[in-house]
């Protein structure tokens, strides 16, 4: 395989703050490699060097000549005045350029150029480009093409950002946290997109199904250093554990040594003889490896919520919605202590509106809320923590309290409770506009926790923690003695922290399902699959026990792989001819429209006879 990136001896520091030193890797073609590092060490300065958004102390980062790159930003950069569309094909991609020129002659009725641009779109493969894109949108739920990207939300400016990247389907792909803003069903069709994608990666994400899944070869900064591992995640977490253990006990053995050679250097003049001076060489040697620490540090999240009474939160036939939205219809819920309840569900089904509604934030138009006395609510809210920029780190824990109580008579001062989520003191009087993402987040957090809640709401909390703070929060969560309440598209999380979810299946329909998120989805698709193959002459019988055997297929489900395979044979000869009719450039104006309409039609049916036929033949396997 060919080499597309080199990276040799890079240095990043900010002033005195080194993020990383003469670090050196290369990524070659078909690789998919992840980056992973705490939050602060560096990884969207190193994306932004190696994209040239950003500059090094020292060090060279080149590309093989000739390939295309795609990076899409932690922010992306849109142009505020373009339209959605407008955006999407503002692609340096030839492909993407003439289909952009080919649907405006179609809509301007240049019948001269479309017959040039015909030939030019047979060429290129564009009709194959154009049916493509559009199932991407369908994907990523992007509709009103006309819409300005300045009337966007942030979330869904960064999925236009993600199509735009997808869509011109680089040779090389950079992603700096892709899986932010996009909910669970988007998330998993991503995941098989990069999977089957050609296209070399390099990623950026917090999403450890995400990595395991899709990425092939792990990187990891740590203290400054860069660490590679051949394999996915959960290689990476063993080949980790085996690094610092055998890094500690090379320490430990150093130090040990040492103590023999200072007692010697101590009555050793510093003789000139060649034996003594490669000894004192080699002590000094020791000295370096003795000297090193490991900075394995982790948040220590030993704070204890207030005392929970009996009664906590009890929902009573609440129904909510706008206009003609139906949002939730006639929901009821006791909830129990040490509950911990995820939510789940497309974006704009009402789990937001849900977290208002218990908070009390909204009123529901039917139904009541009632809420213990003794509850005392911490909510994480996603949009993050409204502060001043240009605060002080430490003004923003002051500002609520001096001292902060962690429960059974302890107490900490704020300068404590800082050093204690790993932010150092040097860091406590740097301005607020001066923290990465994930610092941000953290410190969000500590204003949450600092208050000694028993009921915690955390909406979206894993967007922009790194993986070793998300490890730390989900054992804090698993042992908080109070109930919690999650929202969050991170599927790892949610099977390590929740016993039970929320599913929002939009038009007002909540289920209530015991289980984590991997339970629920598998009894879903379990489901799902009885619902298809179900006769409605076979309610009346006792239906038989789902088996862990893989069934065969029906005499019904045999005539039908018969009947799509002849269909798609129809459909690819129909495809080859509108090609062909396109290519010639003797269609007239409403000729072209009509035949560019019908491969996509044509397409389109393809993809999903492909996809029944797939289900079908792994039944009959």
């Amino acid at each position: 395989m060919s080499n597309f990136l080199s990276v040799e001896n890079l240095t990043c520091n900010y002033g005195e703050m080194v993020l990383f030193e003469n670090i050196s890797f290369g990524v070659s073609e078909g690789q998919k490699v992840a980056l992973i590092a705490r939050n602060g060490a560096g990884k969207t300065s190193l994306f932004n060097i190696i994209t040239g958004y950003a500059t090094a102390n020292d060090g060279i980062v080149s590309f093989r000549k000739g390939i295309e790159v795609g990076y899409l930003a932690q922010e992306p950069e849109l142009n505020p005045e373009h339209t959605i569309i407008e955006e999407l094909f503002n692609s340096r991609s030839e492909v993407a350029q003439t289909v952009k020129l080919y649907e405006a002659a179609l809509d301007e009725g240049r019948t001269d150029d479309l017959s040039e641009l015909a030939e030019k779109m047979d060429r290129l493969n564009a009709w194959d480009y154009e049916n493509r894109i559009h199932q991407i949108f369908g994907h990523l739920k992007i509709h009103h093409l006309n819409q300005k990207i300045n009337e966007l939300s942030g979330g869904q400016r960064k999925r236009v950002a993600l199509a735009k990247v997808l869509i011109g389907e680089p040779d090389f792909l950079f992603l700096d946290e892709p899986t932010n803003h996009l909910d669970l069903s988007m998330i998993e069709w991503l995941e098989q997109y990069l999977g089957k994608s050609r296209s070399t990666l390099l990623m950026i994400t917090h999403d450890r199904y995400f990595l395991d899944r899709v990425c092939n070869h792990i990187i990891e900064i740590d203290n400054q250093s860069l660490y590679q591992y051949q394999g996915n995640y959960s290689y990476y977490l063993e080949k980790r554990e085996e690094r610092i253990a055998s890094k500690s006990l090379e320490i430990e053995k150093a130090r040990n040594l040492m103590k023999k050679e200072q007692d010697w250097m101590s009555r050793q003049p510093q003789a000139r003889g060649t034996k003594a001076k490669y000894r004192i060489d080699a002590f000094y040697d020791l000295k370096d490896v003795a000297g090193q620490k490991l900075d394995n540090r982790d948040m220590d999240l030993t704070i204890k919520g207030a005392r929970l009474g009996n009664k906590i939160l009890e929902i009573y036939n609440v129904s909510k919605g706008y206009d003609q939205l139906k949002l939730i219809t006639d929901f009821s819920y006791k909830f129990m202590p040490g509950e911990k309840i995820g939510i789940i569900g497309q974006n704009g089904t009402g789990k937001t509106t849900f977290l208002k509604l218990i908070t009390g934030a909204l009123a529901p138009d039917k139904g009541r809320v009632e809420i213990g006395e003794t509850v005392v609510m911490g909510y994480y809210k996603q949009e993050g923590l409204v502060i001043d920029d240009d605060k002080r780190v430490i003004d923003v824990i002051t500002d609520i309290a001096d001292n902060i109580s962690l429960g059974e008579g302890q107490s900490m001062s704020a300068t404590q409770f800082l050093r204690h989520f790993l932010f150092p003191s040097e860091m406590h009087y740097s301005l607020v506009r001066k923290l990465s993402g994930g610092e941000r987040k953290r410190l969000h957090l500590m204003t949450v926790l600092m208050k000694n809640p028993n009921f915690l709401i955390l909406d979206e909390p894993t967007n922009d923690l790194d993986i070793f703070t998300l490890g730390v929060l989900e054992d804090y969560l698993k042992r908080f003695a109070g109930c919690v309440i999650v929202v969050s598209h991170d599927r790892f999380f949610m099977d390590n922290v929740v016993d039970h979810v929320f599913a929002f299946q939009g038009d007002g329909v909540m289920k209530d399902f015991p289980g984590n998120y991997t339970e629920y989805t598998v009894q879903r698709a379990k489901l799902e699959k009885q619902a298809q193959v179900q006769k409605p002459a076979q309610v009346t019988k006792k239906p038989e026990p789902v088996k862990a055997a893989v069934r065969k297929l029906t005499y019904k489900e045999k005539q039908e792989i018969e009947q799509i395979e002849k269909e798609m044979t129809q459909l690819e000869k129909e495809k080859t001819t509108i090609n062909a009719q396109l290519s010639l450039g003797t269609l007239n104006s409403e000729e072209l429209v009509k035949h560019s309409n019908r491969i996509g039609e044509v397409m389109s049916r393809l993809d999903d006879l492909e996809m029944r036929w797939l289900e079908l033949s792994e039944i009959g396997q």
